[in-house]
């Protein structure tokens, strides 16, 4: 903090090369090397980084996931990113502002940390945005005490397309108030215990097919439908005063006159429909310009990350070359240019910063709150109490589907086990499935094997069967559900959601939630 205070005239103090130094926002990785430590604290010392955003490891990073590197799990992650924090703070010139994706926590990036349900789960909660306000700010507390500023949350995309990859249970729905409402909820939570936040993917990541991890998604709407739909959350967070929006990686010519360029390269959508059409003048942050949609594209190093603020990205997050980054800038931009974008970034740095950022040394415990939230998000898709009552007192069994996404690589052993739990239940007529998912995303079937997904069809067709999901629910679109019985959804697998369901199923509670989407 003192070293923020000492440099408040810094728009007079700080060489222009440093204050593009301020644009940059690397990532940082919990699980890095030695090696890896240092040379990421030479490039903060060398070029005046303005920020850091943390990942968990280099082999989990979503453009290398997908090529399934091995992850290693570290069991005192936590301490180790507040560690990091300490030590890259340290050896900073200027306070460095920290961020992370913490959408349901910061488990997200970060093992052994508190969990909440994803936005889909918050989606279903009716007449309630209060529990989504506690989320926001509870996740909030758990930043502090890491010594992170910036979460880099909510996604306010409206998810409209079943078969998104990437967006999916990050949304908090297909209705754009219900989004904008919640969204505005837990900014609000956040914003409460001081921690800033940023809303994305602008100009919206939902009605896409493409992950832009891999590839750059092609959204086809006119402006009218985006302005009435997609846009409609943006707009309304923005005339709230929220601190940042990021842009997505999407093509989106009906906002960029035809151009098939990506909007976080676009001056007509940051410059011209953000900026100027909905009027944000707060910190633009680009998202991870490591992603295939864009760096796949521009090979010269320093290009992608110039073009990325002459768009008007004020922080470019993931950004992998700095020098060259900086040396493009430096001869590309303007002098105003330079100041306008360093100018937002340092007031939001100030407002972070002054924050005091130890709050708790213990984590929130999460339980007793993702209790009460899977008590108003359990939702009765199909059926009602009395006939889930009538088949509660019949001689049913209880069939268990639930596996490790890893145990898909053994085809062979799961056919064996299907082939069992056929055979278990050949003979049965009333059948309690209790379904949870390999996987959250849609991706091969959520993890499913085509045969596990043709066995529970042939159950619903075939026997009298109660359905507890505890997962996704666009799996619900593999489904032949007409013919079950009942269908009850409850969203996540932790255990707090697992006693609620199993109350409801008993008759002690009544499901609240409503399904935030539409299941074809």
């Amino acid at each position: 903090m003192n070293k923020l205070l000492k440099y408040n005239n810094a728009s007079k103090t700080l060489r222009v090369a440093e204050k593009v130094g301020q644009l940059f926002m690397p990532a940082a990785f919990v699980n890095d090397s030695e090696e890896e430590i240092q040379r990421l604290e030479d490039l903060i010392q060398q070029y005046a980084i303005g920020g850091l955003c943390f990942f968990h490891s280099r082999a989990s990073a979503a453009t290398n996931y997908e090529g399934r590197k091995k992850v290693i799990f570290n069991a005192d992650s936590f301490q180790t990113l507040q560690k990091l924090i300490r030590r890259y703070q340290s050896g900073s010139k200027y306070p460095l502002l920290i961020a992370i994706d913490a959408e349901w926590g910061l488990a997200m990036r970060i093992e052994n940390t508190p969990q909440y349900p994803y936005a889909i789960t918050l989606g279903a909660i009716q007449h309630n945005d209060n529990l989504i306000f506690e989320v926001g700010k509870n996740i909030a507390k758990d930043c502090k005490s890491a010594g992170i500023h910036w979460n880099l949350a909510p996604c306010v995309d409206i998810n409209n397309n079943p078969n998104n990859p990437v967006i999916g249970y990050r949304s908090f729905g297909e209705n754009k108030i219900q989004v904008a409402n919640k969204a505005l909820a837990f900014v609000k939570g956040t914003q409460s215990e001081g921690i800033l936040t940023s809303i994305k993917h602008f100009p919206g990541h939902g009605d896409t097919e493409t992950d832009s991890h891999l590839g750059l998604p092609l959204i086809e709407k006119s402006k009218r439908e985006l302005i009435q739909n997609e846009l409609y959350p943006f707009q309304k967070l923005i005339d709230e005063g929220v601190d940042s929006v990021m842009v997505g990686h999407l093509s989106v010519p009906s906002l960029a006159n035809g151009e098939t360029i990506s909007s976080s390269i676009s001056k007509k959508i940051i410059k011209g429909l953000l900026r100027k059409e909905m009027g944000f003048d707060g910190v633009v942050i680009s998202d991870a310009l490591n992603m295939h949609a864009v760096s796949k594209n521009y090979p010269t190093k320093g290009e992608l990350e110039w073009l990325a603020f002459d768009a008007g990205n004020d922080i470019l997050c993931f950004a992998e070359h700095i020098s060259e980054g900086i040396e493009k800038i430096l001869k590309n931009a303007s002098e105003q240019q330079i100041q306008e974008s360093f100018e937002r970034i340092w007031k939001l740095k100030k407002k972070a910063i002054t924050t005091k950022l130890k709050g708790s040394i213990e984590l929130i415990n999460p339980q007793e709150l993702n209790r009460i939230l899977a008590e108003n998000s359990l939702t009765l898709l199909k059926g009602n109490e009395t006939e889930i009552t009538t088949f509660r007192n019949t001689n049913f069994c209880t069939l268990t589907i639930k596996r490790s996404s890893l145990e898909s690589d053994h085809k062979n052993l799961l056919l064996e086990s299907l082939k069992e739990m056929k055979s278990e239940v050949a003979a049965e007529k009333e059948i309690l499935i209790l379904l949870t998912p390999p996987q959250v995303k849609p991706t091969n079937n959520f993890g499913l094997l085509q045969e596990e997904i043709d066995f529970i069809n042939e159950l619903i067709q075939t026997k009298n069967v109660v359905l507890y999901l505890f997962g996704n629910p666009y799996v619900l679109n593999h489904l032949n559900i007409d013919d079950a019985l009942a269908v009850i959804i409850a969203y996540q697998s932790f255990v707090e959601f697992q006693d609620v369901a199993t109350k409801h199923f008993l008759g002690k509670i009544e499901a609240k939630g409503k399904l935030p989407i539409t299941i074809n």
